[in-house]
């Protein structure tokens, strides 16, 4: 499988990143190890969590996902074989507010090293920028982290077109860390805000995307089609939104091309995202083994320039 850059960096990937939201939530450990296991053996290599996965679920504290993936890798032992990319700054039970401060990063990357069990973090990422940390703060307290060995690049989730820019020219005028790749929310149905606030950015420095809701929380796998459907799965309440004429014009132009090609929406909508030019690997998660085979099918979809124009026009916003 042909490997794509992160950014400016060596950090060489598989064109799809596993979402570790779903480790310690949707799914225990057993079966984690199970879907990594299959993830990883099938020729991908980066796995995406955050430190604050997954708080929201009662009875759990936060860090669940790393504990998992941490447990994994001590058991496979194949550290050097896979990319492992965890966030800092975001919400957790016992902070209500993004936190992008020095104090807060300092404290956050070791609890997120002891749970991953490894003496370094590949892409430590800025989960939420707080809008008011200096950003020369955080950018020095990651330049202190990389000098320590602890992580080796940088890069951010969620943050404001202008701050990000406003980092990007920080780092570059103050020799400090710079960002190497974003995550944003993108796939067919959310294209707006990603493409008209930060497509440019991305392209013009160079930055790796790795976009999150790759599949809009399962909707544009086609499952959820009407208001009856939302009670299959715990993201359920969370595709209402789509269900209007754009996304019911989405799905039909999905079915009308999967069935050409002979595969499921889910590998469409994904091949569609990886032809989009600034696009390096969507996140995507999977509960079963039989959900791995949209990320394993999509890399190796080709859809030509009809396919690409009718899933660009059925999505026009």
């Amino acid at each position: 499988m042909q490997k794509r850059r992160l950014g400016n960096t060596e950090l060489e990937v598989a064109p799809i990143a596993f979402g570790g939201n779903v480790f310690g939530w949707t799914i225990d450990q057993e079966k984690s190890f199970e879907i990594i296991d299959e993830f990883v053996g099938s020729g991908f290599n980066l796995i995406d969590t955050a430190n604050n996965y997954s708080y929201w679920v009662k009875g759990n504290d936060g860090g669940e996902s790393e504990r998992i993936i941490g447990n994994w890798l001590k058991k496979r032992r194949i550290r050097d074989k896979v990319v492992i990319a965890t966030k800092v700054g975001g919400r957790n039970k016992q902070m209500d507010n993004p936190n992008t401060t020095r104090k807060h990063i300092m404290e956050e990357v070791d609890k997120s090293l002891m749970r991953l069990q490894t003496d370094y973090i590949d892409l430590y990422q800025t989960h939420y920028d707080d809008g008011k940390t200096p950003i020369e703060e955080t950018l020095s307290a990651y330049q202190d982290l990389i000098k320590e060995g602890k992580i080796r690049w940088i890069g951010a989730s969620n943050i404001s077109p202008e701050r990000l820019v406003e980092s990007l020219e920080i780092a570059e005028k103050y020799n400090l860390p710079k960002y190497q790749t974003l995550q944003p929310e993108y796939n067919l149905y959310e294209r707006e805000n990603y493409e008209t606030k930060f497509e440019a950015i991305t392209l013009e420095n160079g930055l790796s995307v790795m976009n999150y809701y790759s599949l809009a929380s399962g909707f544009l796998t086609g499952k959820y089609r009407k208001t009856n459907d939302l009670s299959q799965s715990q993201r359920g309440k969370d595709v209402q939104k789509y269900l209007d004429e754009r996304g019911i014009r989405i799905l039909n132009a999905l079915d009308e091309i999967s069935f050409e090609y002979k595969t499921t929406a889910a590998v469409v909508a994904l091949a569609w995202l990886l032809n989009r030019p600034s696009i390096t690997a969507p996140i995507v998660s999977a509960t079963s083994l039989s959900q791995m085979e949209a990320i394993k099918q999509a890399p190796l979809l080709d859809l030509n320039s009809s396919a690409l124009m009718r899933l660009n026009e059925a999505s026009e916003y």
